[in-house]
């Protein structure tokens, strides 16, 4: 008796050791991997990057140089990282914890996605927001990144309200600089025109797009991050194998109200009773709206149309399942714009047009247009004034106790006017079907 329980004892004690060796050896890794990469990212001067930031094509060029050793750096790490997904803050941060232990008996309540890129003053301010929200002690916030920047990186480890998350587009143009799906220079120059672009013998002579220009790389990037992080969260994050909620998409230029959370559980719990058809849930449109008084309780239903209920977009894994059915359609469709190609989904490959919930009264805002569609410089600060007084307005209107559906719209067929052009390139359309595929 004494023998087996001494041997109980050991078996225990050598379990213990091994779990606290593995979480000391895989949180070791990923603190080493984040100071080499923020020690090579810092030795990069503000606004200079690995490559070309527009089309620079020459015909004559015999062949592109080999990536760098910091190129080379970055690829390993954005790979590894990706890999280990060390979650940080609480829930789930160092397997064998407490705080895992109760991520596992109660999981995440809302998982919410951040598309990153170069706007870390946006970005502040989105954190900002979401420091002022309430209850969001079981969400897990993930950045999707596709540039490293060091002031992009203090920002989010200024992040200490909830789970952290950061993962990285693996085919950004800082990790392909002088490659595909970067821009090669033996590319053809955007506007060169096909007969000449066949003679100049560049490398996508045969796939222009629908008006007859070569593709830009930069404009191609949101689109592929956009396609990649949908399927990486939905398929590869590993503390999302068993979830069964909502995933908020939403971007850095983004701002939230202090009541989105509460609002979206009450818009979720809606849906499951009263519209499980439902396919999206929005917090808003671009909109704004004054005085929240007989709005802040209440949701329309109708047909999704891009160009209103492209910001702060929820949706369940069901949802995810019939989009991901459509990758050929949404990977070969010329536009570089996501939010065109999903519209183009709704009507040539989605088994019904999509229906979305959205709030009367918005919960999320946009902050200031600039950006890839817009050449003015950024002033978030001005807009976010504007927002934190209609917010400051409405204050006795915000958290309501039930949220209600104010009308239901009749589903119909919205088409995408025009196609935007930009994804010719048959290289884009593969690579992007290939997401499904990759670690």
């Amino acid at each position: 008796m004494r023998l087996r329980v001494y041997k109980r004892k050991v078996l225990l004690l050598a379990l213990v050791v091994l779990v606290a060796a593995c979480a000391l050896w895989t949180g070791g890794r990923q603190r080493k991997a984040e100071a080499v990469v923020r020690e090579a990212a810092a030795t990069v001067r503000p606004g200079q990057g690995p490559g070309p930031a527009v089309n620079e094509s020459r015909a004559d060029v015999p062949g592109s140089p080999g990536p760098d050793n910091r190129t080379l750096t970055y690829r390993a790490l954005v790979y590894q990282l990706n890999f280990d997904q060390v979650v940080r803050n609480g829930l789930g941060s160092v397997p064998g914890t407490r705080a895992a232990a109760a991520t596992a008996a109660v999981g995440y309540d809302l998982v919410m996605v951040v598309q990153v890129h170069d706007r870390p003053e946006h970005l502040q301010l989105l954190v900002e927001s979401l420091r002022r929200a309430r209850g969001l002690q079981r969400l897990l916030l993930i950045f999707s990144h596709d540039l490293w920047s060091p002031r992009i990186n203090r920002i989010v480890d200024g992040v200490d309200f909830c789970s952290v998350l950061q993962i990285f587009f693996p085919f950004s143009l800082q990790l392909y600089p002088g490659e595909f799906p970067g821009h090669d220079p033996r590319d053809c120059p955007r506007d060169v025109g096909r007969p000449a672009a066949v003679q100049m013998g560049c490398n996508n002579a045969q796939y222009p797009d629908s008006f007859g220009h070569y593709r830009e790389a930069h404009f191609c990037q949101t689109k592929h991050h956009w396609w990649w992080k949908l399927h990486f969260v939905w398929d590869k994050v590993k503390a999302l194998q068993d979830y069964k909620g909502l995933v908020l998409f939403i971007e850095e230029d983004h701002y939230l109200a202090p009541d989105f959370y509460h609002v979206l559980k009450a818009m979720w719990s809606l849906k499951t009773e009263n519209c499980p058809d439902c396919d999206i849930l929005s917090l808003g449109t671009y909109a704004r709206v004054g005085d929240y008084g007989d709005k802040s309780n209440k949701v329309e239903v109708k047909t999704w149309r891009s160009t209103e209920h492209n910001m702060g977009m929820a949706m369940d894994r069901a949802t995810y399942q019939k989009l991901i059915e459509c990758t050929d359609a949404f990977c070969k469709y010329d536009d570089y714009n996501w939010d065109w190609t999903l519209q183009h989904l709704t009507v040539s490959c989605l088994p019904r047009y999509w229906k979305v919930m959205v709030c009367e009264a918005p919960r999320i805002f946009h902050s200031g247009d600039c950006g890839m569609h817009h050449k003015k410089a950024c002033a978030p600060s001005v807009e976010i004034s504007k927002i934190d007084r209609i917010l400051s307005n409405n204050a006795q209107h915000l958290f309501p106790e039930t949220m209600t559906i104010s009308k239901v719209y009749p589903l119909g067929a919205i088409t995408p006017h025009v196609k935007n052009g930009g994804w010719g390139d048959i290289r884009d359309h593969e690579l992007c079907a290939s997401y499904r595929r990759l670690q």
